[in-house]
């Protein structure tokens, strides 16, 4: 379990994750963030946090199904989709703090491929839930297991490829695409999801393409590293990246909403911060124009800059992994500040206490010029057995 806080990031409230009698931040992938529910209550009812909140880890089979914006606060009118949804998986559900969603809880496997679309997103490992015990009452107390019914959603809802989110799916990046960089300058869309799957770190690629968040503790911070890695791939051209982030699993309709005072989208700031961000840029070789995309050159150049690129990602997982790191040394650092703190206090207490207790035999021990250490010690213990006889 952790705990979350609500803060204000621009004109969205987001909910972040604590760690439990501490109040740094917690990580949803680092378990040592992470507390026993007894003790992420305590911390709570002290009014360190907002609320409490469940991690899902490859330990556990649990998978949480996320339903946004699908309910009237007031009413509590609920979408047909959502209904659906929560009706089919028949297993616990709850309301999400804000009053507008659900949250379903299931035992069984994600299905692979993305993890979310539009308002429906579901989550196995590497986030958490926040939870609000507010169950709704049509459904079972317990989290059950339902597989079948996962699947069944997971391809109804999020993997289809319905015709009207074709436009949306990875798949629709062919070698036949039209869209593609100018010959000679840069890759072609699909080319350069080809290379950015190939690279070693395709797999995160795939999965943020796919629309997989987990490991990030906000869409936000997904999006931001698919934008990096598109802006690494495409040498930072910017409407290579607008096109190629629209038709991957992560795109919403936030994108398009205008969040700044110049007028720029969200998806427009991301993606030049991005830019500014990427310290180093793929530079594919020059490309003969005799050649198809299944016939890649050999020559030295490319070679040269195939190790380029390589460097380059290198670089780019080094500095990810020494950040996270720094990320931890601060959270243990303040751990360590915090038990330090807690020990001089507990050694503060027991001094008045022991101070308090032996005050009144040391006074006696004083009037009594006669009387030595073991006597006065004596007399102290026969008093605490309550055997002194005068």
């Amino acid at each position: 379990m952790v705990c979350w806080r609500s803060e204000q990031r621009g004109e969205k409230s987001t909910k972040i994750p604590v760690e439990s009698g501490v109040g740094s931040f917690a990580s949803s992938t680092d378990s040592e963030t992470w507390s026993d529910f007894e003790t992420a209550l305590e911390y709570l009812q002290s009014g360190g946090a907002d609320g409490l909140g469940f991690v899902f880890t490859d330990e556990d089979p649990i998978v949480g199904v996320d339903l946004d914006d699908c309910r009237d606060p007031e009413s509590g009118e609920v979408d047909e989709d959502a209904q659906d949804i929560i009706e089919k998986l028949d297993s616990y559900t709850e309301v999400s703090p804000s009053g507008s969603g659900f949250h379903v809880l299931v035992q069984g496997e994600l299905p692979e491929g993305r993890n979310r679309r539009g308002k429906i997103e579901c989550y196995d490992n590497a986030r958490f839930f926040t939870v609000t015990g507010e169950h709704v009452e049509s459904t079972p107390a317990a989290v059950e297991r339902r597989q079948d019914a996962l699947e069944a959603v997971h391809r109804e809802y999020i993997s289809s490829a319905s015709e009207s989110q074709s436009r949306h799916s990875p798949k629709t990046v062919t070698a036949n695409e039209t869209e593609s960089s100018v010959e000679g300058v840069g890759l072609s869309d699909p080319e350069l999801v080809e290379k950015a799957m190939g690279a070693s770190n395709g797999a995160k690629f795939g999965r943020l393409w796919n629309g997989n968040t987990s490991g990030y503790d906000s869409n936000s911070e997904a999006d931001m590293a698919l934008c990096c890695l598109l802006a690494f791939w495409s040498g930072g051209d910017e409407s290579q990246m607008d096109r190629l982030f629209r038709r991957s699993g992560l795109l919403r309709g936030k994108w398009d909403d205008v969040h700044y005072a110049d007028g720029s989208t969200y998806g427009e700031k991301t993606i030049e911060r991005a830019v500014q961000t990427t310290s180093e840029f793929y530079t594919p070789a020059k490309k003969e124009t005799t050649k198809s995309v299944s016939e890649p050159s050999e020559s030295p150049r490319a070679s040269e800059g195939r190790d380029d690129a390589y460097v380059g990602e290198k670089n780019r997982l080094l500095a990810e992994r020494v950040e996270t790191l720094e990320r931890r040394i601060k959270r243990k650092d303040k751990r360590i500040e915090w038990l330090e703190a807690e020990i001089q206090r507990l050694e503060a207490r027991l001094q008045d206490d022991d101070t308090e207790s032996v005050s009144g035999e040391e006074s006696q021990h004083v009037s009594n010029d006669g009387e030595s250490g073991s006597a006065s010690l004596w007399r102290r213990t026969k008093r605490l057995l309550g055997t002194d006889a005068e």
